[in-house]
């Protein structure tokens, strides 16, 4: 089992991602990227990878609204309002 961890959104600015960028946690363990990661997006993915990867998003109240609630999301820890920075929205997918 796969998670494919998407950027789906950015509130300000992100000085590493943009959006439509990805990266992939394979096999539960195994990050696959192609990309720099941010170590606030890697902090913020930590607390639910283990629970997406046995069950389904909307157990864990991550799912989205309406069609999408086969797809979890989340977001890094940067408090743009007050830092300046950029909040991240990942998107994040399982794939079998």
């Amino acid at each position: 089992m796969n998670l494919i961890i998407k950027v789906k959104e950015i509130k300000g600015h992100c000085p590493v991602y943009k959006v439509g960028d990805s990266f992939i946690l394979e096999d539960g363990y195994k990050l696959i990227t192609n990309i720099p990661l941010c170590m606030h997006s890697i902090a913020s993915l930590l607390p639910h990878y283990n629970a997406l990867k046995v069950s389904e998003p909307d157990k864990w109240g991550l799912s989205g609204k309406g069609k999408n609630k086969n797809k979890a999301y989340i977001q890094c820890l940067d408090p743009v309002s007050y830092t300046g920075g950029g909040t991240v929205i990942f998107e994040i997918t399982k794939v079998e």
